[in-house]
């Protein structure tokens, strides 16, 4: 098996300050947790980002502010929500795939959140991973349903995906697949030839879903997006949620992945720290 490829969504767009009081709101205690994860075990920290009140934005600035605060504390791949939150525009949602990271999610289908829709049309998608593209972004592929991976063969049809593909199945959604061994073993199944995999079980079903990926040779994704909670009724830390799958996993004979050699299983380019006058982002900085 590959070494485990640890995942932490940190933030997300659902909970609020509210409900936890670890959720890092501003891109100064981003950085602060993508420390904190990192030497726990992850090797990707999922990006959502907050005003300072807790609602959600898109704007390229505070994603650009959450990159740098991230970067200049870690070495974690950076991986942009192009999710967004129910609602925000597809513009808004394309809008921080200018920043360049290294990689940014892609959302296979619309369905069913909640009381909501998490709307994906076909010419979202087609925005989304053409733009992808042209920046040399790498896609996450979010699966929350079976026929998402059909829509994902469609988008290859049609040249705007090349299998393999790095994939992340999201189970327990209300109105998604049920985050169930079954479902989970049905959709890997189904993965085109070569792709990795993780899971991102929600909320009871973050710790079960992330042992059978375990198991079966596949990824894991945790955090405060998909289950604020360690154990009934103690709220958790993100960093918690990563040690416990890095110690799980040990103790069951994987190896944890450095961010570097996930960068290597995923077929991603090797970190390089950017030269003197040159942020994360490869932009000059201010000033100089």
């Amino acid at each position: 098996m590959d070494p485990l490829i640890v995942t932490c969504a940190p933030v997300g767009a659902e909970v609020m300050p509210s409900q936890t009081p670890y959720l890092p709101v501003t891109p100064e205690a981003l950085g602060e947790t993508a420390s904190a994860i990192r030497a726990a075990g992850a090797s990707i920290v999922h990006v959502h980002c907050r005003n300072d009140d807790g609602t959600n934005t898109h704007a390229v600035d505070r994603f650009a502010q959450a990159y740098d605060a991230i970067r200049s504390r870690s070495d974690l791949i950076v991986q942009f929500s192009t999710g967004g939150a129910i609602g925000m525009s597809a513009q808004e949602r394309a809008g921080v795939l200018d920043l360049r990271p290294e990689m940014a999610t892609l959302t296979c289908g619309s369905v069913n959140f909640g009381d909501e829709i998490f709307e994906n049309a076909f010419p979202l998608m087609r925005a989304l991973a053409r733009r992808m593209n042209e920046l040399g972004v790498r896609p996450e592929l979010e699966i929350f349903d079976k026929g998402h991976l059909a829509n994902a063969r469609r988008l290859e049809r049609e040249g705007l995906l090349a299998f393999p593909q790095h994939v992340d199945f999201v189970l327990g959604v209300p109105g998604g697949l049920e985050a169930t061994v079954q479902n989970l073993c049905d959709l890997v199944d189904d993965l085109p030839v070569g792709c990795t995999w993780s899971v991102a079980g929600i909320g009871r079903a973050q710790l079960p879903m992330a042992m059978a990926a375990i198991a079966m040779g596949g990824h894991v994704r945790v955090g405060l997006e998909d289950n604020v909670y360690y154990s009934k009724g103690r709220l958790a830390r993100n960093e918690e949620l990563v040690e416990r799958v890095a110690r799980i996993a040990r103790e069951a004979g994987r190896t944890i992945a450095e961010p570097q050699e996930a960068r290597r299983v995923l077929g991603l380019a090797p970190l390089h720290a950017p030269p003197a006058g040159i942020d994360a982002r490869g932009s000059k900085r201010t000033g100089e």
